[in-house]
């Protein structure tokens, strides 16, 4: 429903509304970006901890959301599709757009490539050792096989998890000699435009994902292909404007940490913040474990991008992309039945 049943539910008008939604994205996110960089700047963070945590954290907002609310809903697997296609989405498309639109190469240092890319595996190890906890243990009585509940305790695994990797962050920052002028920068109104980025970006991407998914039901989209495809991606947009933005300012370390710490927090406290609000949801252990499969091949090649000469070229940046162009095509044989490598999808 657009606007919450303000405006009828047509194609046309949900086309509007998602133009006019990417419209304050774009802002959102804009402000989103500037205020970061203003309070990592005023305490003394580096720029990898900037991207990988202050911006990350905030741009994820809309894919916590939509955990929730699946959640909720009772539809969980639905928001593990979208939060896993959103993770494909960034470490494939993210990159490549942003190694594009920057100035030569995008480049990168060994901070990213040996901390945040190989903590980036284990987290998506980390997932499926947890979902795998929950078939073994927990499996649902007369359910369907391979099938699990997470529940409250096993959610608390990813978390303590990211607990170590905050307590990491904290130590690059403990070591860290800042080196800008902090003067001029007015803390209670960069936070004020942080905040009002956060609530702008949220609103937003919801009309947006709204109105997505009441295209693909007009249109007849399956959901399966519409979750993990359209509603990444437009669950990402904030990812990738700032990352973007980033790279276009010749600030090629924050949009990778921004990259790479946006997807860690999805899996290690969006998916797991589902569970304790909720208590107990199911997984289908058959449909998580090839999209996992997926995005750890996306990581691989995104790593052995970023290790080779610490920068993407423009001809790795193409390749990303057309790994998300193959990817796209095996959902959508996935979902008209041309392959069958997804169980109960």
């Amino acid at each position: 429903m657009v606007l919450s049943g303000l405006l009828p539910d047509t194609p046309v008008i949900n086309v509007l509304v998602i133009v006019a939604a990417t419209g304050f994205i774009w802002f959102g996110s804009g402000w989103l970006e500037e205020s970061a960089e203003h309070l990592s700047a005023f305490y003394g963070l580096p720029a990898v901890v900037q991207g990988s945590i202050v911006v990350a954290v905030g741009s994820s907002f809309p894919e916590l959301s939509s955990v929730v609310f699946t959640a909720l809903a009772g539809t969980f697997d639905m928001g593990v599709g979208a939060i896993v296609g959103s993770a494909i989405f960034n470490i494939l498309v993210i990159p490549a757009l942003s190694g594009i639109v920057s100035d030569g190469h995008l480049e990168t240092n060994r901070t990213i490539v040996y901390k945040e890319a190989q903590f980036y595996m284990i987290a998506v190890s980390a997932l499926v050792v947890t979902f795998a906890l929950a078939v073994i243990y927990v499996p649902v009585p007369d359910g369907r096989a391979l099938t699990g509940q997470l529940t409250r305790p096993l959610a608390m695994l990813p978390i303590l998890l990211y607990g170590l990797y905050l307590f990491i962050q904290w130590q690059d920052v403990s070591d860290h000699e800042a080196t800008d002028d902090v003067g001029g920068i007015a803390v209670g109104r960069e936070w004020g435009r942080l905040a009002v980025g956060l609530v702008v970006i949220l609103v937003a991407v919801e009309q947006l994902v709204g109105s997505v998914e009441s295209l693909g039901h007009t249109f007849g989209v399956p959901e399966f292909l519409a979750g993990v495809t359209v509603v990444a991606a437009a669950t990402s947009l904030p990812d990738m404007l700032v990352s973007v933005r980033s790279a276009r300012a010749d600030k090629g370390i924050t949009s990778l940490g921004n990259v790479l710490g946006s997807n860690t927090f999805d899996l290690l406290v969006a998916i797991p913040i589902g569970v304790l609000i909720v208590g107990t949801v199911p997984v289908d252990f058959a449909v998580a474990v090839p999209m996992f499969g997926v995005l750890t091949l996306a990581t691989v090649l995104l790593f052995a991008f970023l290790r080779t000469d610490l920068w993407i070229t423009d001809v790795e940046a193409y390749l990303l992309l057309l790994a998300y162009v193959l990817f796209v095509g095996w959902v959508v044989a996935e979902s008209v039945g041309i392959t069958h490598l997804i169980k109960g999808a």
